[in-house]
C-alpha cells in the first residue's frame, strides 16, 4: 500500500519536473533531480534514452517562446519492497509559439499549441529521494499548430 508520503514525494517530483521544464531551469546536472541517469523517455516525437533524453525534452520545450505544464490526478503504485513505484497523471501541456513560427504558419494561425495527455512513469527509489526511470507520454488530443521540427 502507498504511503500519504510517497504520495506526497513523487507527487512534488512531477510538480518539480514540469515547474523546471516550464522556467527552463536547466542549470548543471538538472536533469538528475527528477530522473535516473539511464531513464527511457517515450513521446509522441521518439524515444529517447540515458541522461541525453533529457536534453531532448530541453529541446523540445525551447522550441517555444513559453510553456505551461499542469498535472493533476497523480495516482502512485509503490511496489512492496518499497524501492520501485509505478505512476500516472493527466497533464495540460499548453505552448506559445515563438513569433518567427507564427510568421511561417501565416497571420490567422493560433500562438498556441495545447496538448492533453496522460503520463506514465516508473520510478526507482535513490538516497536522494525518488527518480524517474522510465516515462511515457501519450497525447490524447490537441489543439493548435504542432511544433516546427528540424
Amino acid at each position: 500500500m502507498t504511503s500519504q508520503t510517497e504520495q506526497f514525494d513523487i507527487g512534488t517530483l512531477v510538480s518539480r519536473f514540469f515547474r523546471a521544464l516550464d522556467e527552463r531551469d536547466f542549470r548543471g546536472d538538472w536533469a538528475l533531480g527528477y530522473v535516473t541517469d539511464d531513464v527511457r523517455i517515450v513521446t509522441p516525437l521518439g524515444t529517447a534514452e540515458g541522461i541525453g533524453a533529457m536534453d531532448a525534452a530541453q529541446e523540445s520545450v525551447e522550441r517555444y517562446a513559453r510553456t505551461q505544464h499542469i498535472a493533476s490526478d497523480v495516482i502512485v503504485d509503490v511496489a512492496a519492497s518499497s524501492e520501485t513505484a509505478q505512476a500516472s497523471w493527466n497533464a495540460l501541456m499548453t505552448h506559445v509559439h515563438h513569433d518567427e513560427t507564427l510568421q511561417q504558419f501565416g497571420k490567422d494561425a493560433s500562438p498556441l499549441f495545447t496538448v492533453g495527455g496522460r503520463y506514465e512513469a516508473e520510478l526507482q527509489r535513490r538516497p536522494e529521494g525518488w527518480r524517474i526511470s522510465h516515462m511515457t507520454v501519450r497525447a490524447i488530443w490537441t489543439t493548435g499548430h504542432p511544433p516546427v521540427l528540424a
